[in-house]
């Protein structure tokens, strides 16, 4: 996620970090750099102008022209004018008002949306409410199917809707059905195009006018870049969207769409879809987005996954472990478990600040296969030796690897890390770290 646009102003940033003193020549050549770097990802332009002169006022000012840290001081100031332009504070959803609420999905076909109904049901969940989607899809084929689909996965009701019926009949039907079966938040995925037509636009104002959203909610393929910004303006001149919801964020996106959107349309980002998974759906908070892009990870938002996947009475009872050196191999496969739950590796790696960059340039390696492969390795191990790894001899080893279609030396590599992980938990047993530094078996 914005590996070149980091990559990029992590380098101006190095060079004015290097000097004592900066002119206001440094500052004009550093601004010059940042200005090709937003325009390379495909940020808008006047969007640029205005951030550029806003970072320029500042940077030229005697906040930075007479400070003992300078470059720190510019890099202080890039980072709450870019927070500034995506919004500043994390918008959450309406959801005030006589239930059951609606949640109305729009978007181009392709978009992701029937994917983002469906994480965003998971998410409202999680949040305490009782969901129900609905599909109105009846032009792309299969669309409704394959929203029952994600629906049956997440056990999330789902209407059953006719493709011969109208849009917003079904919608109708399906607000007195989430009356009668108690669910709160209605989710309507509506029909995409592969381009806005008249059409389009007259079924969602239908739907529009027969249930009254709590939210309209563009759901835009942020890896297009200034297309999705373009198209949040179209969508919001007829329909009048009241957010919208990046997806596959994970990939190669180069910024444009995230920096450039709410300072275009007025319409704040409230998520952004990060992988494939239906649990894979983030709020947007404008200051830790400014942060992953000025390559100083996101420690917030690793706790908050932290917090979602790691159960407090085990955390304790984790805690109590440590202290009496009782971590055995099966605590340490539990804690695989939640890692490997919070996302890929290399995502959680990257929300460290540092790690990122270690990473860009080769100091650091991820293999998502390790912790699948030290999982297979724990399970084909005797509860006797998960209790007490100084039993497992060289024999025991041979059958473990044998029993996990792994190695030996891969087996050995495990118990390295283990033991590795065990001394730095006793280590870190007071402090805070303690519930994620199992990390350290893949430094």
């Amino acid at each position: 996620m914005f590996e070149l646009l980091t990559e990029k102003l992590s380098k101006i940033f190095k060079e004015l970090g290097g000097r004592g003193r900066l002119s206001g020549k440094d500052i004009q050549e550093a601004l010059r750099g940042i200005r090709l770097a937003l325009l390379e990802a495909d940020v808008n332009y006047k969007v640029v102008k205005k951030l550029l002169e806003d970072i320029r006022q500042r940077a030229l000012g005697q906040e930075v022209l007479e400070s003992l840290t300078p470059g720190q001081q510019v890099i202080k100031i890039v980072h709450e004018e870019l927070t500034r332009l995506m919004g500043e504070g994390k918008r959450d959803l309406n959801l005030v008002g006589n239930t059951p609420l609606s949640l109305m999905l729009v978007g181009l076909q392709g978009s992701g949306k029937t994917t983002t109904g469906g994480k965003l049901a998971n998410y409202l969940r999680k949040k305490g409410y009782h969901p129900y989607l609905v599909p109105v899809d009846i032009q792309r084929p299969a669309a409704i199917e394959q929203l029952c689909k994600i629906g049956e996965e997440i056990n999330i009701p789902v209407h059953p809707s006719d493709s011969s019926e109208k849009a917003e009949d079904i919608c109708l039907k399906a607000l007195e059905r989430a009356s009668g079966i108690g669910s709160d938040v209605l989710i309507i995925d509506t029909a995409g195009r592969l381009h806005i037509d008249q059409q389009l636009m007259e079924e969602l104002l239908r739907i529009k006018g027969v249930i009254n959203p709590a939210e309209i909610l563009l759901v835009a393929d942020a890896m297009t870049g200034q297309d999705a910004v373009n198209l949040a303006a179209a969508f919001d001149q007829v329909v009048d969207i009241t957010g919208v919801i990046l997806s596959k964020m994970e990939g190669d996106a180069r910024g444009g769409a995230a920096l450039s959107i709410m300072a275009v349309t007025n319409k704040p980002i409230k998520f952004v879809g990060m992988g494939e998974k239906l649990d894979a759906l983030e709020p947007f908070h404008p200051d830790r987005m400014s942060s992953r892009i000025l390559g100083m990870g996101d420690v917030l938002s690793l706790i908050d996954k932290a917090q979602a996947e790691f159960d407090q009475k085990e955390a304790i009872e984790l805690a109590r472990k440590i202290k009496k050196a009782e971590f055995d191999l099966e605590d340490f496969k539990r804690q695989l478990s939640y890692i490997h739950r919070m996302g890929s590796l290399e995502q959680i790696l990257e929300m460290i600040p540092g790690i990122g960059q270690m990473m860009k340039v080769g100091r650091l390696q991820t293999d998502e296969r390790e912790l699948v492969r030290f999982e297979a390795i724990i399970n084909s191990m005797t509860p006797e030796e998960r209790r007490d790894h100084r039993i497992i001899s060289g024999s025991r080893r041979k059958r473990i690897a044998m029993g996990s279609g792994t190695r030996v030396e891969d087996v050995n590599r495990l118990l390295k890390n283990f033991v590795q992980t065990k001394n730095m938990l006793r280590k870190f047993s007071r402090g805070a770290f303690r519930d994620l530094s199992s990390l350290a078996g893949f430094s």
